[in-house]
């Protein structure tokens, strides 16, 4: 008895100035055990010469190419918008992917209707034993990070429900993305999974962790791992998550997290923990007060067009807001936690 055929899949892969990734990461794509594979490349407007390279060095690679940088959010929808599969991949230029990854990704999610995502087990490719991301968690002030991240990889084997799955390598049921919705791209980068996360839960959809799919991560490849336009854009950008998606009883709740993780963040200060201890090793603190100031002042500048879409989330949502709060007790991560992981 003949095995049935299985879907083809598009893999949409964002580049900006990563030539440097693309032969480990589109070699792992072309030696991928799933056989029904469709490449595609969107290029943001890079200067390295990266279309030119996958052109030549990749001929079945289809490659999109943007005029300028659009962003994550841009870039990425440009490349789904044009895909016609039921089933896409999004991963990101300096990851690279173990021959079985999509393979474990299409049997989890074709064996559950409600799954609309994927996430797959992200390692740090510079310490291969510990976690870069097995899915997200989240904050009840718009924040998130890599689920387990820097901890041992033998603590994340089970295969189990997350809340949403990273934007460094995920498989997503396009039906999912019609019902919800794409990738903002006001966020131009950071945040934008966390987003498009809230509005799947709102939904009804939920993402499944598939630990047998394995991607190898360069952390921050195509951004420095700690920089200022960084940590102005996630600090933004939870803003904005926040208010874009939360009821109004976790945005008053959120501000006093917030309070707390600030406090946690300055013990990282002074004791050289967490992010906001690397990010004073580098730079200063009327660097960091100046960064949080522009990010919460350009927050409320963005502010009545997250209301906007706040109205239409809130019209479209399939729960209450009492389920918010079951989500972050289920997928959420503490102040203090959140504010010492490097």
């Amino acid at each position: 008895m003949s095995q049935p055929k299985q879907p083809l899949i598009t893999v949409i892969m964002l580049n900006w100035n990563g030539k440097q990734y693309l032969d480990d990461c589109l070699h792992s794509i072309q030696a991928q055990s799933y056989p029904a594979l469709q490449i595609t490349v969107v290029d943001n407007g890079s200067s390295d010469g990266s279309p030119e390279y996958v052109k030549n060095h990749f001929p079945a690679v289809n490659i999109i190419r943007n005029n300028k940088n659009l962003g994550f959010g841009g870039g990425t929808n440009i490349g789904i918008t044009g895909c016609t599969t039921d089933f896409l991949v999004i991963l990101n230029n300096d990851a690279s992917l173990h021959p079985d990854c999509i393979k474990e990704l299409y049997e989890a999610i074709s064996k559950d209707s409600m799954a609309g995502s994927c996430a797959s087990r992200i390692m740090l490719k510079s310490e291969n034993d510990r976690i870069d991301a097995a899915g997200i968690v989240v904050c009840p002030d718009g924040l998130a990070i890599g689920r387990g991240r820097m901890e041992p990889t033998a603590d994340y084997l089970d295969k189990k429900e997350v809340f949403f799955a990273s934007g460094c390598c995920a498989l997503f049921r396009k039906t999912m993305l019609d019902d919800i919705g794409l990738f903002d791209e006001g966020f131009f980068a950071y945040a934008e999974d966390t987003d498009l996360g809230w509005r799947a839960q709102s939904r009804g959809w939920k993402t499944l962790y598939i630990p047998t799919a394995i991607v190898y991560h360069h952390h921050s490849g195509s951004t420095s791992g700690v920089s200022p336009i960084k940590a102005y854009l996630v600090e933004r950008n939870r803003l904005c998550v926040a208010i874009k998606n939360f009821p109004l009883s976790l945005l008053v709740y959120g501000l006093w997290y917030t309070v707390r993780r600030y406090f946690w963040q300055a013990y990282g200060v002074l004791f050289s923990r967490g992010r906001a201890g690397d990010f004073i090793r580098q730079y200063t603190m009327f660097h960091l007060g100046i960064i949080l100031l522009k990010a919460w002042l350009c927050a409320f500048y963005m502010a009545p067009l997250m209301m906007k879409k706040r109205r239409r989330i809130r019209a479209e949502a399939l729960i209450g807001p009492d389920r918010y709060w079951d989500i972050l007790k289920r997928f959420g991560i503490s102040a203090r936690a959140i504010a010492l992981k490097s």
